[in-house]
């Protein structure tokens, strides 16, 4: 599973190049969007909610993400007229970093929308894993597929963007062979997360 993947010909995107050709080729006519969540420690500057959790203001932070339901609910009104189908595959590793504890939080919100994601626990996935993570990926039908890349300080800056066809689908494949093995969001959230005591954590 994955096994081409690393030997793949990619072009690297700062972060603006990727958004401008990650919105052109969404709205080119694709049917599916797959996104592929591996990292545990992020930085979403700018995002309210964030800013609050890294200061270390939990309660806060997890009321501030109500701010965002008008954003998310005019996505998935935007993949419903474009008929795209969008599946997410979050990774998680144990214990629970304190980044990935606040964003199921947020990934909650989005399921509440619509979203269509599911929850993996890292430790089922160890055979996958042997050599190496499954890759941090938003594959976009079989046209474009984005290795999305983060700094040394988990701030995201950009893309290594993929066209070969065959590599996409047969990455596209593996991200489905792990959904399957998804837990429902719900069901893990409610027991993994739900009962976490808030984050001891300042950026």
């Amino acid at each position: 599973m994955f096994d081409s993947f690393p030997r793949g010909v990619s072009e690297p995107m700062d972060r603006p190049t990727y958004h401008a050709d990650f919105r052109r080729v969404y709205e080119s006519g694709i049917r599916q969007l797959n996104k592929l969540e591996r990292g545990q420690n992020f930085k979403a500057r700018g995002f309210a909610s964030w800013e609050a959790f890294a200061s270390g203001e939990w309660d806060r932070a997890v009321s501030l993400i109500q701010e965002k339901r008008d954003v998310y609910a005019r996505q998935f009104r935007e993949a419903a007229r474009l008929n795209i189908l969008e599946r997410r595959l979050r990774v998680v590793e144990f214990p629970v970093t304190p980044y990935v504890q606040w964003e199921l939080f947020v990934l909650r919100l989005r399921v509440e929308l619509g979203d269509n994601i599911k929850v993996l626990d890292a430790r089922k996935i160890s055979d996958v894993e042997k050599y190496r993570t499954v890759p941090e990926v938003v594959i976009l039908g079989d046209v474009a597929m984005y290795e999305v890349l983060y700094d040394d300080d988990g701030n995201a800056m950009g893309a290594n963007r993929f066209s070969d066809r065959a590599l996409i689908r047969e990455t596209s494949a593996g991200f489905d062979a792990l959904y399957e093995r998804g837990n429902d969001f719900h069901d893990f959230f409610d027991r993994e997360i739900a009962p976490l005591a808030p984050p001891a954590v300042t950026y």
